[in-house]
Order: structure tokens, then sequence, then C-alpha cells
């Protein structure tokens, strides 16, 4: 399934264009050869993931605009603006070089004392998970803090929030699709060390993806 949404992805791009395909993108990054950097598959995930790992950010603490991770050149773009009164409460973004079940890379909501621009870069430490349900597909996000801000860098339980946050960011997933008429359904918050193997499966699963394409 996943390798077929990728060959998908890839031939959408068209030929007139000469954008280079999803899968030549990975493996010229990894053969040095002369491309523009794509923040999916160029930027390292970090040393010390899936403890700590970096994040690039798609949309800003308090953004009503859905920006989002254009695959085919490695640009944020926009992809629409939410159609709900409400705005994002975290920075959130994307872990590079994953790829979950839906064809993407893992999310991640990361808790911070500022808004942070998107495009940019940072490092995050996983304090936990939360599954959901994106009009029938898995949706998971890795719930986080920036593990360079001395305002949340000693989290590491969902237990040191309050209460309010959590809900806060529930309500805010349960809700920022529904004037879309789009469900999305958000189950109970799973702790870090599942948050964690969420991250190590979309490494394995890039990695095969990877390898995959090397031995074509």
């Amino acid at each position: 399934m996943i390798l077929s949404l990728f060959r998908n992805m890839s031939e959408e791009n068209s030929p007139q264009r000469k954008v280079p395909q999803l899968n030549q993108r990975i493996l010229s990054s990894l053969s040095r050869r002369s491309v523009a950097a794509h923040p999916w598959h160029d930027l390292e995930i970090g040393p010390g993931a899936p403890a700590i790992f970096n994040v690039v950010v798609e949309i800003t603490k308090g953004s009503k605009v859905k920006y989002e991770l254009d695959k085919k050149t490695g640009l944020i773009m926009v992809d629409r603006v939410l159609y709900s009164s409400v705005v994002y409460p975290h920075n959130y973004g994307f872990v590079p070089r994953t790829l979950c079940e839906d064809g993407d890379p893992m999310d991640v909501l990361v808790l911070m004392q500022e808004p942070v621009i998107p495009g940019c870069f940072l490092r995050a430490k996983p304090i936990g998970l939360m599954p959901m349900i994106d009009q029938g597909e898995k949706d998971d996000k890795i719930i986080a803090v920036c593990a360079d801000d001395p305002e949340f860098r000693h989290i590491s339980t969902l237990s040191e929030l309050s209460p309010h946050r959590l809900q806060e960011i529930r309500r805010f997933f349960e809700d920022y699709k529904k004037n879309e008429n789009k469900e999305v359904a958000v189950n109970e918050f799973l702790p870090a060390s599942d948050a964690q193997e969420a991250i190590q499966k979309s490494m394995d699963i890039y990695a095969e993806h990877i390898m995959y394409n090397l031995r074509r």
C-alpha cells in the first residue's frame, strides 16, 4: 500500500515541467546529485531519533492558514484557510525522513513559548501520541515539546501538562474540519513510549521505501 502510494505520487509530476519525481529526489539526495534541497528527504531526522528529532514547521501557532509541504517542490504552500473559527494551538509540522500509512511524513504538534515561521526546523522531544482518524484514515499526531525551549524542554510526559491544554488540543482537531463536513475522531492520548514507537515505525517504512527503489 505504501509503495503504491509513492508510485502514484511520482506519476503525478508532469513531464512538461521537468520536475524530478519523488523517488528521483530521494535517490539524488543520497547520491549528492545537484537538485534543490527537499525538507522531507534532504534534512536528516537527527542522531537522537526517535527520542530527540528534527521537525520542519509548516504552520505557525495562532495561524488560521493551513500551510503544508508541497511534495513536488519541497516548498511550503497555502492549502487553505480554515473554514472554522479556530487557530492552531501550537506550532505544527512533520518529521523528515519518515513515512506513514497515509503516504505522508509523521505529523507533530510542538509545544513551545513562541510561534515560529513556516519552513524552519527545530529539535523536538515526544511526550505523547494522539491517535486520530481523519475521514476514515489513520492520521496520528505526535505531541512534542521544543527541546531547546527552557520553559518546555523539561517536560517528558503528558501528565505534566494541564488537563485544559490537552482538552484544547483535542477540541481543535475535533472541530477544525466541521464546517467542511469532514469527520475527525480523536481517541485517548497515549504515552511518550507509544510516540517513540510510532516515530520509529515511520522511520523504518521510509527506509524500506528507499531500499526498494535502490534495488529497482
